[in-house]
């Protein structure tokens, strides 16, 4: 979620602002309204008048008084109700930013990726029926993903792919935004109807959360015909930094 604090701390001095002026003119006319009364209630009453026209004097001014009390205290309790939604605010944004951070630590990596890989394959191959990798490329617009602004991006992103996932369907992280999906008995015309959805959701995503995405899918046996060729593509799609044994840990 974008938040302005600027934009709303030039609100708030706009409004005590607004508040000091209608203090003053409120203390300006009954300051002068009590002058002009003055003479007239205490120096020269009218005979019959005098006590209830002090009474309303000061009546007058004691309702002047609390009036322009009223607005700074309004003032006051506004500022409060704003510091206290402020740090409640703070505190969901630090909630949801460990939650993102929880998620992805959760993800398995690619060392589980190739432990279960050869297996899934083994299992489709036996069974006669298809398999896809779904491989999503996240791109951050702005931040980095060790910063709080990329692992909320990155986080989102997850989230919302794990959604729209079967129980049977899992998902890995190769590497910093580079998420894979394994859909077991999926074919290529199934893969691109979860491929979509999955454009959908992240489209919807990344709205508030400003980052880009690819979709990649691989399908065995129509595009791949082993563990091995599936291992290679995502060899393909990880950072320049990152070799597959470094990634994998393997010797």
């Amino acid at each position: 979620m974008a938040f302005d604090r600027a934009k709303l701390d030039h609100l708030e001095h706009r409004e005590l602002q607004l508040t000091v002026l209608a203090a003053v003119i409120v203390l300006i006319l009954a300051a002068g309204d009590a002058l002009l009364m003055y003479p007239l209630v205490w120096v020269h009453p009218a005979e019959g008048t005098k006590w209830p026209m002090r009474v309303a004097f000061v009546g007058f001014c004691v309702l002047a008084v609390l009036f322009v009390g009223y607005l700074l205290d309004r003032q006051r309790t506004v500022r409060q109700l704003k510091d206290e939604l402020l740090e409640e605010f703070q505190k969901n944004i630090k909630l949801r930013d460990q939650s993102n951070t929880d998620l992805l630590q959760s993800l398995p990596d690619l060392n589980r990726f190739q432990d279960c890989l050869a297996m899934e394959v083994r299992r489709a191959a036996s069974a006669q029926k298809a398999l896809t990798l779904v491989v999503v490329k996240v791109t951050l617009s702005r931040g980095t993903p060790n910063s709080n602004e990329g692992r909320a991006a990155l986080g989102e992103a997850a989230r919302a792919m794990t959604r729209k996932l079967r129980p049977s369907d899992s998902v890995y992280l190769f590497g910093p935004g580079l998420f894979g999906i394994v859909l077991p008995d999926t074919d290529a015309g199934n893969a691109k109807l979860v491929a979509s959805r999955l454009d959908e959701t992240l489209r919807a995503a990344a709205a508030g959360n400003a980052f880009k995405f690819e979709v990649l899918l691989y399908n065995y046996p129509q595009d791949v015909h082993s563990a091995h060729e599936l291992e290679k593509a995502v060899h393909a799609l990880l950072p320049d930094s990152m070799s597959w044994e470094l990634a994998t840990g393997t010797p």
